[in-house]
Parts: structure tokens; sequence; C-alpha cells
């Protein structure tokens, strides 16, 4: 396979940078080099700032909303044109069974443009009659403008879907953005700058940007002063250093952060659709998903049952490189990461958990041996403040914990620093609401898990993050919402 040369997309243009820095991207299905990346330095995060500032004093700041809206459209449907270019790319770079990829990452990277483009033409604002006293009376309007230049800083587990789910309604509001993917998961968001040309979408409205956080691209544009506002997605961390930089001019964030994420599973549920369910949750997409699911509490008069038939289950997984049509399971995203996860499942053991599945690296032939691979893993038994049970762990393993009663349960899944989502298995509709309200959560799930209509509100509580996206939310964060009073 040639080893691919990934440039920075800036003011419509492929640049290598003056500092002549690269590195390598290796695939996580056996750890070989894909592609060789050319790291954006100051220079370059200036060029691209300025780019976007540009564009939006040039043609894209002078287009009408249904003008920018064709665009999107065009760019959705010339990402549908070249599914299997972005397919092979998203697969390359984080080794995910292609079956996963063409259902969940391509379609919706494009339905994200799409539904933005739709959304910011049929979103009203405010107006209301004000009385005044010499009785001739007032109006105030509401104007939606774009924010400006936006600094989107996307992760490396759903590339394209989580980064257009940023660029299409920042675009549609009329700013213009500067995207720092990450450094493991660069193709199809390169893949996208030619796409944009393609389109005719003007340069330097969108700009792609290489490199790592601290002392790279990452950290340069988010201190950058020209940028107006900041959308991350990414673990707590570095969601709190990013933050603080933005706090310099004041900046608006938008932070979509780490999750410990709970399942409830109560005694009256359809035990089959929990099980697909929860299946889902903890063992998608090698359980890299920020609304995974990596606490489940089970009722206790069906505990034994949930935890025999889930495990049976999960050890019918196959793992597999993305090409391989039976795979349903793929590696995690590094070696780096193979080490935290596997930190943790020893850990699990140490902290003296039962080890009902996995716990290790699967045997996965000579040919695939170096790649990045673990085993669906799943325990019992540990204390509800043992390690493993309080921190994110993002690989495919869950525990399992017996509980009696609703207080028990609302107590327990809400006792974390966490608060992402969670996904309550139960046929009683009055429960289902009641526990859901009582949930310390952005996103509650009955009967259901990663069930999304994009036009609702999207983002977590405590420290999974700040801010909401999705439908007007997402306007809401992505322009200045201006009251204009005329005396009448």
């Amino acid at each position: 396979m040639s080893i691919r040369v990934i440039k920075n997309f800036i003011n419509g243009e492929f640049t290598a940078g003056e500092s002549g820095k690269t590195y390598d991207v290796r695939t996580p299905v056996d750890n070989s080099i894909i592609a060789e990346v050319h790291e954006a330095g100051q220079a370059e995060v200036d060029a691209a700032v300025l780019a976007a500032r540009d564009a939006m004093v040039g043609p894209w700041g002078s287009m009408t909303v249904d003008q920018r809206s064709a665009l999107l459209n065009k760019v959705a449907d010339r990402i549908d044109e070249r599914f299997e270019e972005f397919l092979e790319a998203e697969c390359l770079d984080t080794g995910k069974p292609r079956s996963l990829a063409s259902h969940i990452d391509i379609p919706r990277g494009a339905a994200n443009f799409r539904m933005f483009a739709d959304v910011i033409k049929n979103t009203p604002t405010e107006s209301f009659r004000l009385d005044t006293p010499d009785g001739t009376g007032a109006v105030n309007i509401g104007h939606r403008g774009p924010k400006g230049v936006i600094a989107v800083i996307s992760p490396w587990n759903l590339p394209l879907l989580l980064m257009t789910w940023k660029v299409g309604p920042a675009l549609a509001c009329g700013n213009t953005v500067v995207v720092k993917p990450s450094e493991e998961t660069p193709l199809t968001t390169t893949l996208l700058g030619e796409v944009m040309n393609e389109c005719g979408v003007p340069a330097g409205v969108y700009n792609v940007v290489h490199g790592f956080g601290p002392d790279s691209a990452g950290a340069f544009l988010t201190a950058h002063p020209d940028v107006d506002a900041i959308t991350f997605t990414g673990e707590t961390r570095t969601g709190e250093i990013i933050t603080q930089s933005a706090a310099i001019g004041l900046r608006d964030v938008s932070m979509e952060c780490g999750g410990k994420n709970a399942g409830i599973v109560f005694a009256d549920c359809d035990m089959d659709k929990a099980l697909e369910g929860t299946m889902r949750s903890v063992f998608v997409n090698c359980g890299q998903v920020c609304l995974g699911t990596e606490r489940m509490y089970v009722e206790r008069s069906i505990f034994d049952e949930f935890v025999r038939r889930l495990a049976e289950l999960a050890a019918d997984l196959t793992l597999g490189a993305p090409d391989n049509p039976d795979a349903n399971m793929g590696p995690l995203i590094s070696k780096e990461h193979q080490e935290k996860v596997l930190s943790y499942y020893k850990l699990a053991a140490e902290e003296g958990a039962t080890v009902v599945l996995g716990g290790g690296v699967p045997d996965m032939g000579s040919e695939l041996a170096d790649g990045a691979w673990v085993e669906p893993t799943i325990w019992t038994g540990l204390d509800d403040n043992a390690r493993v049970i309080r921190e994110e762990i993002f690989g495919p393993c869950c525990h399992i914990r017996p509980f009696d009663t609703e207080q028990e349960v609302i107590a327990l899944t809400n006792d974390n620093d966490y608060g992402l989502a969670t996904a309550i298995w139960t046929e009683n509709s009055g429960r289902a609401i009641r526990v859901a309200e009582k949930i310390d959560v952005g996103i509650a799930w009955v009967n259901s898990w990663f069930l999304r209509d994009l036009r609702t509100a999207f983002g977590g509580a405590k420290q999974s993050g700040m801010g909401r996206e999705g439908g007007v939310h997402s306007l809401e964060f992505y322009t200045e919402l201006k009251n204009i009073c005329i005396k009448l």
C-alpha cells in the first residue's frame, strides 16, 4: 500500500508549510504507516485564520442564506458521490469495519450538511412590540449574524461525523472555519477540502491545519486572537485547557467532553431489546464512543440472566480488519490507546473484579499481531469506588452491578463526575420518564441507544461539557443574536 502525503488546506490550496516538519500516521489494524502528514506551525495557523477572516468579508460574507444552503447541499451530494473514497480513508485511519463506517460515519457526515442547510432557512427569530410613553411604540427584531472565525477541534473516534457536526452549522450560519483534526485521523478532513473546491465553496471558508496539541497546531489555533469561538470534542482535561485559553479574549466555547455513561435495566424490560441495545452501546466502534456504556446497572431479579446472555452475545463478536466482511468489531485507534485500555483491564483484576469475558489481547494471527486489538470484556463484582467504575476507559468493556430499587439506581448512576448520556430499559412509561428526569445527563434514551434526531439538543452535564448543539441549539452557538430596536 502506498503511503499518502497529507498537507494542510489553507485558502483553497494544499500546502506543506514552512517548517518542513512531518509525522507518520499508522493504521491500528497492523501498525503499518499509511500517511506522512505535514505539521502546521504558527505560520500556517496564522495563514489559515487570516484566510478565514478575509473570506468573511469576501464572497462568503456577501452570500444569501439560500446561496450558502445550496452550496452546503452540493457538498453533501459530493460526499455521497465520492462515498467509496471517504469510506476507504475513514477505515484506513480508524481501522473500523466497513459495515460500520458505511452505515454511520459517511452518511452522517453528508447528512450534517443537509440538515443545517435546512435549519438555517427555517428557524425564526423573536420580535416584540414595545409600548412607549409617547404612544407611538417601538418594534424589537432579533437578527442572527455569523460569529466569525470558528476553530474546530475534532476527535479521532468518529472523524468525519463529529467534524461535520460542527462545520455544517458553522458554515450554514455564515461563519468560516479552521479545523484541527486529531493527529491520529487526518484523512477525511483533508479529503473534504477537495470537495469544498469542487463545489465552489470560496477559498478561505474551510481550512485545515494538522498537528498536535501543546506547542503545535492545536495550541496555536485555540490561542489565536482572531479566532472568535472554539468548538471541541474530546477528553475533559483537554477541554479544560482549551477553555482556559479561550478565556483570554472572552471567546465563546462549546465543549463536548468525556463520559462514564450508565445503562439501567429494570426487570420489566424487554430483555431482547435491552441486550441488543447494550451490545451496541458497549461494543460498537470498539467501545470508542463518547456516548458508550461502561457502567451497567441491572435489577437483581434478572441480573444473572442478563450477565450470562450479554456475555454469550459478546463472545460471538468477530474481530477483524475493515475489509473482512464478517468483522463487526475493529481495533482500538492506536497502540498507545491499547496500552491505556489494557492498563484498566489489569487494574480491574487488581481491584477484585470477576472477569466474565475477555480481559486481554486476542490472537489475531501474524498479519495483524502488531495492531491495537483488545478483547471485548465484561466484569462484575467491583466496589462502587473502584477506579474502573469511576474513570473513563473508552474501550469495549463494561461492569455490571445489580440493584434493588429505583432510588438506589438513580443514586448510583448520578454518583459520577461525568454526565453525558444514559440508556434506560423498561416497559413502564411512567418509570421511564420519572427516572430520566432525575438522571444528571444531557441525553437520556429510553429503550434505545444512539437514536439521534439532529434537531434536538446534544451535550453533557457536569464534567462532560458545556453548551448544546443540534438544530436551533447549534444556531445559538454559531451566531450572534442581535436585537434591533426601531422607534415608530
